[in-house]
């Protein structure tokens, strides 16, 4: 099967039987060392939506991927996925040159919810980049950690008025979080 049939079949689109959902996974896997970028970043994309485990390794090595459309997609694909393994290699990823995968390294650490992400985000709220910037101090409000609000105020100065808003953001988020729901309606709670 070429790449260009195991792609469409893994999308369901071959007209041909279904493939089991561990087939198409496997079909996906195999695609991220295809030859070909679009199959290569399709298939990223894709393993990041269907969020199976089996796929995290496969990721964490594409983001080896010669080309940053793939690198990026994986980094964000790997936040999707849920697995804590890739934590150390998406900050890792962080120190890219490319500001493309700075900016998926920090959506996917944001979506890991791992405190361990928090100090190397609060310093790429120094990069030289404002979307960059934007990214993590976005990043920095979805973990919610306390430990980020002194980077965090400091931010509050940013000469991009978008980074600023959304550095604010992260602030009250982390400032008020929501209440938590105490499984009793509202109207059941006197008050």
């Amino acid at each position: 099967m070429g790449d260009g049939e195991s792609l469409n079949a893994g999308m369901g689109q071959s007209g041909g039987p279904a493939l089991s959902r561990r087939e198409q996974i496997q079909g996906f896997i195999e695609l991220l060392k295809s030859p070909y970028l679009h199959y290569r970043w399709k298939s990223a994309e894709a393993l990041g939506e269907i969020g199976d485990e089996s796929a995290v390794l496969p990721l964490i090595d594409a983001l080896n991927d010669p080309y940053v459309d793939v690198q990026w997609i994986a980094a964000q694909s790997l936040g999707k996925i849920g697995d804590q393994r890739a934590v150390d290699p998406l900050i890792a990823a962080l120190r890219s040159p490319d500001k493309w995968m700075r900016i998926g390294a920090a959506r996917g650490l944001g979506r890991l919810h791992n405190p361990k992400a928090v100090l190397p985000l609060t310093e790429l709220l120094k990069d030289p980049k404002p979307d960059v910037r934007k990214t993590a101090a976005q990043a920095l409000g979805i973990i919610h950690n306390e430990h980020a609000l002194g980077p965090l105020h400091e931010a509050e100065t940013d000469p991009d008025p978008i980074v600023r808003d959304e550095v604010r953001k992260a602030i009250r988020t982390i400032e008020n979080p929501p209440p938590v729901n105490s499984g009793v309606p509202d109207s059941a709670n006197p008050g």
